[in-house]
C-alpha cells in the first residue's frame, strides 16, 4: 500500500520554498486532507508555520544530525494518521555540509525517504531557461526523483504557459502550477517576534488567503497523484523509540520531573528530544520565566532551550524572583542544560543592539553582546568536557549553532569550564561553561544523535531525588 508525500525542494535558498509548503498545505487543509509537515535540517522557524497551518506538530527530518534508520522512524512516527506528509527541504536541493556530495541535503533526504521532489522555481524574466534549469537538476544525482515543478514569480498566465510548456517538452515532468509576482503574498518577514505571533494565531488570516490562491493556481489532484510513494520502513532492530526491556524497566523504574521553559522567549526545543526524555522516566513540566513563574515545586531537572531571550529581555531582567529560583536551584546542583537562549539567560547580563545592559540569572560569569550581524551558523560535533554529566568521557552529540550573539567571559579563558570541544566547519573551538550539574552552551543539541545523553541526565536526576528523600527521612 502507498502513502503520499512530497519534497518540496527549491534551486536555493529565497526561492519561495517556505511560502509554497506552507500555501499548499492550506489548499490542502482546505479540501479536507490531513496534512503532517517535516523539515529538513536543524531550523526551528519554519516548522512554526507547518504546525500552526496544519494543526499537527512538524519535525525535523536531518540526514547529518542522525542515523539514516533514525531519520525513517521519526518520518514513520509523525506521519501516522495523516492523508499526506509535506517536507520542506533546506537551502538548495543538493546543498548540505559537502560541496562535493548531497550528504545533509534536501536531495539525500528524498532518497532515504524514498520521496518524490516538487522543484520550486523562480521563472522571473525567463521560460525556455526554466527547463535548462530543472533538466540540471535532474540529471546532476543519480536516484533523485524530481516529480513535478512549481513555477514560482510568473509574471502572469501567459507566462506561466510558457514556462510549464518548455519544461514539460524538455524535462518529461508535470508543471503542476505557479504563483505570480504579488507582493501581498510574501511569507511574513521572520522577525524574531514570528513564533508568538504565529502561537496567537496572528497569521491566519494569511494562511487562510494563501491556501485561497494555491487551490486556484495548483492542480491539487495531479500533485495527490505524483506523490504517491511507498511506505517507508525503518530497521526493526535499530529503533530509537523501541528500547530494550532491559533499559526501559532500568530507566523508568524511578520517574522524576524535569521543568522545560516554554514561552516566547524559550520554545526552541526539537519534539524528539522531550519525547527520549519522557520515554527514559521524565515527566515534563512546562514553565514560563517569562510570565514571572518561579520553578515548579519538586522539580529533579531543568530544561532552559533556546529562542528569543533578547527581544524580551526587558521582561525577563525584571522578572527577580523567577531568577533567583533559578539561580538558587543550580546552586543547589540541579541537574540543567541550557541551550542557546537559555545559556544566554543563565549569563549575568545581556547587551542589546542598542547598548542598553539587563541583568540575567548570573550563573555563568560573562556577559552577552548582541550585535546585527550573525556571529555564527552551522552544524556542529561536541565532545563533553569534564565534568559534563550528559557527555561523559570525551561521549559526542551532534547539533547545531545559530546566534547573532557573542559571549564574552568575565575571567581569563585560560581557566574558564568550557562544557564542549565543538567541531564545526571552521575547525575546532571550546564552547559553553559547565559546572557538576550544569551544562550550558551556544549548541543546540538534538538527543537522538546520541541517546545516551539523555539516559546519564535521567540517572543523575534520579540520583539527585533519592539524595534527597534520604535527607528528608533523616530529618
Amino acid at each position: 500500500m502507498g502513502q503520499r508525500r512530497l519534497v518540496i525542494a527549491g534551486t536555493g535558498s529565497g526561492v519561495g520554498k517556505t511560502t509554497v509548503t506552507v500555501g499548499l498545505m492550506a489548499a490542502l487543509k482546505q479540501q479536507g486532507y490531513t496534512v503532517q509537515g517535516f523539515k529538513c535540517g536543524p531550523d526551528y522557524i519554519d516548522p512554526t508555520y507547518h504546525t500552526a497551518v496544519t494543526g499537527r506538530a512538524s519535525r525535523n527530518v536531518d540526514s547529518w544530525m542522525l542515523q539514516h534508520n533514525t531519520v525513517k522512524e521519526i518520518y514513520q512516527r509523525g506521519s501516522v494518521g495523516a492523508d499526506i506528509s509535506i517536507i520542506e527541504g533546506v537551502m538548495g536541493f543538493y546543498d548540505g555540509k559537502d560541496p562535493l556530495k548531497n550528504t545533509g541535503s534536501t536531495a539525500e533526504i528524498s532518497q532515504l525517504l524514498q520521496s518524490p521532489v516538487l522543484l520550486v522555481v523562480n521563472c522571473a524574466s525567463m521560460a525556455r531557461s526554466a527547463a535548462a534549469i530543472v533538466k540540471g537538476f535532474q540529471t546532476l544525482s543519480e536516484g533523485v526523483n524530481i516529480a513535478g515543478v512549481f513555477a514560482n514569480q510568473v509574471g502572469s498566465e501567459g507566462h506561466y504557459k510558457l514556462v510549464k510548456a518548455a519544461i514539460e517538452q524538455e524535462c518529461d515532468v508535470p508543471v503542476i502550477g505557479y504563483m505570480k509576482r504579488e507582493a501581498d503574498i510574501d511569507m511574513p518577514e521572520r522577525h524574531l517576534g514570528l513564533v508568538p505571533a504565529i502561537e496567537r494565531g496572528e497569521l491566519d488570516a494569511f494562511f487562510q488567503s494563501l491556501g485561497n490562491r494555491l487551490r486556484e493556481t495548483v492542480n491539487i489532484d495531479l500533485l495527490l497523484e505524483i506523490a504517491t510513494a511507498p511506505p517507508v520502513e525503518p530497521e526493526a532492530t535499530n529503533l530509537l523509540f523501541h528500547p530494550s526491556e532491559q533499559e526501559r524497566d532500568s530507566s523508568s523504574s524511578s520517574s522524576v520531573s524535569i521543568a522545560i521553559a516554554r514561552d516566547a522567549a524559550f520554545n526552541f526545543y526539537y519534539p524528539e528530544n522531550l519525547e527520549l526524555l519522557q520515554q527514559y522516566g521524565a515527566d515534563l513540566v512546562e514553565f514560563s520565566p517569562l510570565r514571572g513563574e518561579t520553578l515548579p515545586d519538586g522539580i529533579d531537572g531543568l530544561y532552559l532551550g533556546g529562542g528569543f531571550p533578547e527581544e524580551f529581555v526587558s521582561d525577563l531582567a525584571k522578572n527577580t524572583e523567577v531568577k533567583a529560583s533559578i539561580r538558587q536551584a543550580i546552586k543547589d546542583d540541579l541537574p540543567t542544560l541550557a541551550e542557546c537562549g537559555g545559556f544566554m539567560y543563565l549569563t549575568d547580563s545581556i547587551e542589546t543592539t542598542d547598548q542598553d545592559v539587563y541583568e540575567m540569572v548570573g550563573v555563568i560569569p560573562g556577559r552577552v553582546t548582541m550585535q546585527t550581524r550573525l556571529a555564527a551558523l552551522g552544524y556542529r560535533e561536541v565532545t563533553g568536557i569534564e565534568p559534563n554529566f550528559l557527555l561523559p568521557q570525551g561521549m559526542s552529540a551532534k547539533g547545531h549553532e545559530f546566534h547573532y550573539s557573542t559571549f564574552t567571559a568575565n575571567s581569563s579563558t585560560d581557566h574558564f569550564p568550557y562544557a564542549y570541544t565543538s567541531q564545526g566547519l571552521r575547525g575546532l573551538k571550546q564552547e559553553g561553561y559547565v559546572l557538576p550539574h550544569l551544562v550550558a552552551g551556544y549548541t543546540h543539541l538534538h538527543f537522538a544523535s546520541n541517546p545516551s545523553l539523555v539516559k546519564h541526565w535521567i540517572r543523575v536526576c534520579q540520583k539527585r531525588k533519592r539524595t534527597k528523600a534520604e535527607q528528608a527521612n533523616k530529618s
